[in-house]
C-alpha cells in the first residue's frame, strides 16, 4: 500500500494527585480547551474533554506516529506548565503520575463522548475510584489495588 490510513481511539483517564479537588469551574472553562489545543498541535483530534473537580476524561484519536505514553505525557505535561502559568492561585496542581487509556471502537464513538460530557451528572451516584475500579474491570485490566491510588 502507497499510504498508512489509522483509526485509533483512546479513552484517557486520570486524576489530580491525590485526588484534590482542585479543577474550579474557571479552571475547567478554559482548560478543556487549552488540552483539545495541545492535542491538535501533536496531530491528535479531541473528540470529548470533560470531567469534574478532580479527575478528567479524553476521547482522542491519535496518529499512527504517536505512542499512548506519547500522547498523554504531551497532554498532561502541557496543561500542567499551562495551568501554573495562567493561574497564579493554582501552583499547587498537579495531575496523578499514572492514567487509564482504554481502547475505543468506532461503534462506541457517540455512547464514549455522552459519557465523557455526562460527567457531573454521572458522578452524583459514583465516585472516581468506582469509576476507575469499573473501567480496570470491563477492560479486564489486572490490578493491584495497593498501587492504583499512589
Amino acid at each position: 500500500m502507497a499510504h498508512s490510513y489509522v483509526s485509533f481511539m483512546v479513552h484517557y483517564i486520570f486524576s489530580t494527585k491525590n485526588r484534590v479537588k482542585i479543577i474550579t469551574p474557571e479552571l475547567e472553562e478554559r482548560l478543556w480547551p487549552y488540552m483539545g489545543g495541545i492535542a491538535r498541535e501533536n496531530k491528535m483530534k479531541a473528540l470529548a474533554i470533560g470531567g469534574i473537580e478532580n479527575h478528567t476524561h479524553l476521547l482522542l484519536s491519535l496518529p499512527s506516529t504517536l505512542s499512548i505514553a506519547k500522547a498523554i505525557q504531551l497532554i498532561k505535561g502541557g496543561s500542567s506548565t499551562w495551568v501554573h502559568d495562567t493561574f497564579p492561585d493554582s501552583q499547587n496542581f498537579q495531575w496523578q503520575e499514572g492514567y487509564g487509556a482504554f481502547g475505543v471502537s468506532i461503534s462506541h464513538i457517540e455512547d464514549t463522548i455522552k459519557y465523557i460530557n455526562n460527567q457531573k451528572e454521572h458522578h452524583h451516584k459514583q465516585t472516581f475510584q468506582e469509576e476507575y475500579m469499573a473501567f480496570l474491570k470491563k477492560h479486564e485490566i489486572e490490578y493491584d489495588e495497593r498501587y492504583i491510588w499512589g
